[in-house]
């Protein structure tokens, strides 16, 4: 039920909303892109954000009644029996592999939107490149492959030594410890949000009409299942990496 609500319910059009929030904030003033700001933040689109929440929730109640059935902690789930790939060194050596994975398939949708707006018909034809430059929408694209990018950055901090303590240009907060959920909440919706995108726009009819298939333009999106399944197991390892010591058990 969890992940009915949380993953199904809430389809691709949370994460399309997520990809263009930016451009829609920035953009709003100017009146571009030219949408009916109503017909986007709809009672839709409310439930299925509220569908996500719900089944998050949904999720936290589950694994609290599993930790405390099993007698392990409530609040971290320690109970002394961390051995193989859960133990921190290990969770190292196959998180940077799953952050590897995470990080390089938003890049290879990013660079077909790059391309367009370099006036490169990658894996559509040059008519339909035409239209969308006469639109704006090339524009658009080029918006959420710059998002997809700094997503794939900031993935690899799970790994990095900059994802554990602010870099030094950072004025204010140079050397100090990242909060491990600054990095772990973002990630992980982001993850629930990629692969509710993957299931609704896999089981589209419409999906396939538009790419053509399997070809470039539809490609990179055939490989956000693993985007979503990989980008969750880096965000987990990077948790039992930097977790310390439970504040509940004392375990750490």
């Amino acid at each position: 039920m969890a992940f009915g609500l949380a993953v199904v319910v809430p389809d691709a059009r949370v994460l399309v909303v997520l990809g263009y929030l930016p451009i829609l904030i920035v953009g709003a003033p100017f009146g571009w892109p030219p949408v009916e700001y109503s017909d986007v933040f709809n009672w839709a689109l409310f439930g299925r954000f509220a569908a996500l929440a719900g089944g998050l929730l949904l999720a936290g109640a589950v694994l609290t009644w599993q930790r405390r059935t099993a007698g392990a902690c409530v609040g971290c789930g320690r109970d002394d029996t961390d051995r193989g790939w859960t133990t921190p060194a290990a969770a190292a050596r196959w998180g940077r592999w799953a952050a590897g994975i995470a990080a390089a398939v938003p890049l290879t949708y990013a660079s077909t939107r790059f391309a367009w707006a370099a006036g490169i018909p990658l894996g559509i034809s040059r008519e339909f490149l035409t239209e969308m430059q006469d639109s704006g929408l090339v524009w658009a694209g080029f918006g959420l492959g710059a998002f997809a990018t700094v997503g794939a950055v900031l993935t690899l901090g799970l790994v990095q030594r900059w994802g554990e303590r602010f870099p030094r240009w950072m004025v204010g907060l140079a050397g100090r410890r990242v909060p491990v959920l600054l990095a772990v909440v973002p990630a992980t919706l982001v993850a629930i949000a990629v692969t509710a995108a993957s299931l609704g726009l896999l089981s589209n009819p419409r999906f396939w009409e538009l790419t053509g298939g399997v070809s470039l333009t539809g490609a990179p999106m055939l490989l956000w299942p693993l985007w979503g399944v990989a980008l969750a197991a880096a965000t987990y390892a990077y948790h039992r990496r930097r977790r310390g010591a439970c504040g509940r058990c004392g375990r750490g």
